[in-house]
């Protein structure tokens, strides 16, 4: 609660000062989607089920003052250190329930590789919420192509319309001091690939 309430003076404070879009990490949810963690929760006598229950709750009281005309998006992150991740496993587990309950605008996924599963979990999103599909990485150099891309989100849409999806690098670039395995020139190039493809998908 006390949590909650300084995240709500915080968005209040951005509001005032003329932000209209603030971006939640959401990092417990995300690696609940893990078996092998769900397993050590177990393990020390948790329930992985209520914490996820839990950590929604926590996301509602924070943003539950949140001013109408200011849009809420949150990015379920599953670790950026160097170009390594925390945690692995689709979103199946979780996502009926964090879609339907969590009260934003729209989640950031990070569908970057196999490790984040299919887009099957996508069909749990209500109508009136979109998602920002995270195909691009941030943890590798490599390029990835327009047409990979235009094809990844293709199968997206059969779980969820295109008119609610977005696409955007998978995490940022720089999520902790030590940064990631990629330099300005990688990023400009990954930065202009999502605009390509935003262009390639949505105005075609």
């Amino acid at each position: 609660a006390d949590l909650g309430k300084v995240f709500r003076e915080e968005i209040a404070a951005l509001a005032a000062a003329g932000c209209r879009y603030v971006q939640i990490d959401e990092v417990a949810i995300a690696l609940l989607c893990d078996p092998a963690i769900r397993e050590r929760v177990q393990h020390v006598g948790a329930e992985p089920d209520a914490l996820v229950d839990l950590y929604i709750d926590a996301l509602n009281e924070a943003v539950r003052d949140c001013p109408t005309d200011v849009v809420i998006g949150v990015h379920m992150c599953r670790g950026n250190f160097k170009g390594h991740y925390l945690a692995e496993g689709g979103y199946e587990s979780v996502a009926e329930r964090f879609f339907a309950r969590t009260n934003v605008n729209h989640f950031l996924l990070e569908f970057d590789t196999p490790r984040a599963g299919d887009f099957r979990p996508l069909r749990f999103v209500p109508k009136g919420k979109g998602v920002v599909l995270g195909l691009v990485s941030s943890k590798t150099p490599q390029l990835e192509s327009l047409d990979l891309l235009k094809r990844r989100t293709e199968e997206a849409t059969q779980f969820i319309d295109l008119d609610r999806l977005a696409i955007s690098p998978q995490c940022g670039f720089a999520s902790t001091v030590a940064g990631n395995p990629v330099t300005e020139d990688d990023e400009r190039k990954k930065l202009r690939l999502v605009v390509q493809a935003a262009e390639a998908i949505w105005l075609r």
